[in-house]
């Protein structure tokens, strides 16, 4: 599987056109602005326990497929990023091995932001909150790889 420079999945089963440049230049200058504080904001999640990075890396693609080829292309084609968001983009899903590190990230995050903390609400802020974000990543749909 490849991705075209036009955006368009290559795959001999089929093809999914995921480039859509909007045509006002001043709408593509918009997405291509929250596309970078997105793409940002992901970046910056791989490192703060609170931050998701997943959502920011799809709502970046989603606005660099609206506003710029060439940074779209680049996260379509990204070794880590790349695949994630292909099986968002065409089956609305998450591997599963991608959901079982996110779960060991965010209990590794959280469980040591917990030990960190000294405050007993801080503590019970952060458990609520890891459990609020397990429940949104447990309900993402896994699909069957044999399809």
């Amino acid at each position: 599987m490849s991705i075209k420079p036009d955006g368009t999945v290559n795959r001999p089963e089929e093809n999914i056109h995921l480039l859509q440049l909007h045509d006002s230049p001043v709408m593509r200058w918009l997405y291509l602005s929250i596309g970078m504080t997105a793409l940002f904001m992901g970046i910056l999640g791989i490192f703060l326990p609170v931050l998701p990075t997943t959502p920011f890396i799809l709502l970046a693609a989603g606005c660099f497929a609206r506003s710029s080829e060439r940074f779209h292309s680049y996260l379509l084609n990204h070794r880590i990023a790349g695949p994630i968001i292909r099986e968002w983009c065409e089956y609305r899903s998450v591997a599963r091995h991608v959901k079982r590190w996110a779960y060991l990230v965010m209990a590794l995050s959280f469980g040591s932001s917990i030990l960190i903390v000294s405050s007993w609400w801080l503590k019970g802020m952060l458990a609520l909150l890891a459990m609020i974000l397990f429940t949104f990543i447990w309900r993402l749909p896994v699909r069957d790889q044999s399809r």
